[in-house]
């Protein structure tokens, strides 16, 4: 599955939504990249009811950029 690639600011505090569980992950607080080759490889998603835990809360959730299945305007979908 080919996602379009989008620019970090486009990701902030979108839902995280699992497809395996259909359960809310969370929101993203921040993206992992590469910025020699414009690259993103992986999102940190705050644990629903922790949106202000930041990019150093200590039960994120750090998922790969492979495992993202589709990014909505307001959500994006995970297999995990």
């Amino acid at each position: 599955m080919v996602i379009n690639m989008a620019r970090g600011i486009d990701f902030k505090q979108k839902e995280v939504i699992s497809i395996n569980e259909g359960k809310i992950l969370g929101f993203v607080v921040d993206v992992q990249a590469d910025f020699e080759n414009g690259e993103i490889h992986e999102i940190i998603v705050a644990k629903t009811g922790r949106l202000f835990s930041g990019v150093f809360g200590k039960n994120n959730i750090t998922i790969p950029w492979e495992k993202i299945k589709k990014i909505g305007e307001d959500v994006i979908l995970v297999e995990i």
